[in-house]
C-alpha cells in the first residue's frame, strides 16, 4: 500500500451569487506547498484552478470537474485576513474564532483525530451531524481518502468576484459542492486538516 498525506488547510464559502468556492492550501505534501481552488457555480459547473500540471494531474484524478484551468495561484494569510487571486477569481476572507467543532478537535491528539482509522469511525456521525461532510470515501482509480480535522474556526465575512463581478455577500455552502464524496461544512469555515490517500 501506498499512501500519501497532505497537511493544510480547507476554506469553505458559498456567495449570494450561488457561487461556492473551496480553497485548498497546503503546507506539506508529496507535491510541495501549493494552493488550489474548485468552484461550483449557481448552474452546478465545476472548475478547478490548479498551479501546476503535477497538481492538476494529482486532483483531477481524485475529483470530478467539468473544467480545469493551469494558472498561477496566490494565496496571502495575514492575521485574521486570507487574500486569494487565480485567474480571474478575487477572494477576500475574514476569520472568526473557533467552532464549537473546533473547540472539540482542539482536545484530540493530532495523530488521533488525523489517524485513518478514526477518519472510518468519526464517517457515520460526519454525515448526520455535518450536512454533506464525510471524512472517509473514494479518491478513484481504487484508491481511499481520509480527512482527518484538527481545527476548526469560522469564516465571518467574504469579498468575492468572478471576471470583475462581485458574487455578493457571505452565504452557507448550499447546496453542498459536489467535487467529490464528500463537501465542506454547510457554515463557511476553515479546516485544519490532514488528508491521507491510500492507494
Amino acid at each position: 500500500m501506498e499512501r500519501s498525506r497532505f497537511h493544510g488547510e480547507i476554506f469553505g464559502i458559498g456567495t449570494e451569487a450561488g457561487v461556492r468556492v473551496v480553497i485548498g492550501h497546503w503546507n506539506d505534501s508529496p507535491l510541495g506547498e501549493f494552493t488550489d481552488v474548485m468552484v461550483q457555480f449557481a448552474d452546478g459547473h465545476r472548475l478547478l484552478l490548479a498551479p501546476t500540471e503535477a497538481v492538476r494531474e494529482f486532483v483531477t484524478a481524485t475529483y470530478t470537474f467539468d473544467e480545469t484551468y493551469l494558472t498561477p495561484v496566490e494565496f496571502t494569510r495575514l492575521g485574521n485576513h486570507v487574500d486569494l487571486s487565480a485567474d480571474d477569481l478575487r477572494v477576500r476572507l475574514t476569520l472568526g474564532g473557533p467552532t464549537a467543532l473546533g473547540r472539540l478537535l482542539h482536545l484530540l491528539p493530532s495523530a488521533i483525530s488525523t489517524a485513518p482509522w478514526f477518519c472510518t469511525i468519526s464517517d457515520p456521525i460526519a454525515r448526520v451531524v455535518l450536512r454533506g461532510v464525510r471524512t472517509r470515501g473514494s479518491a478513484g482509480n481504487g484508491r481511499r481518502e481520509y480527512y482527518g480535522a484538527r481545527h476548526q474556526h469560522c469564516i465571518t465575512a467574504a469579498e468575492a468576484s468572478w471576471r470583475g463581478e462581485e458574487l455578493g455577500k457571505l452565504t452557507p455552502v448550499t447546496p453542498p459542492v459536489t467535487f467529490g464524496f464528500g463537501s465542506t461544512p454547510t457554515a463557511p469555515s476553515v479546516t485544519s486538516i490532514t488528508t491521507t490517500i491510500d492507494a
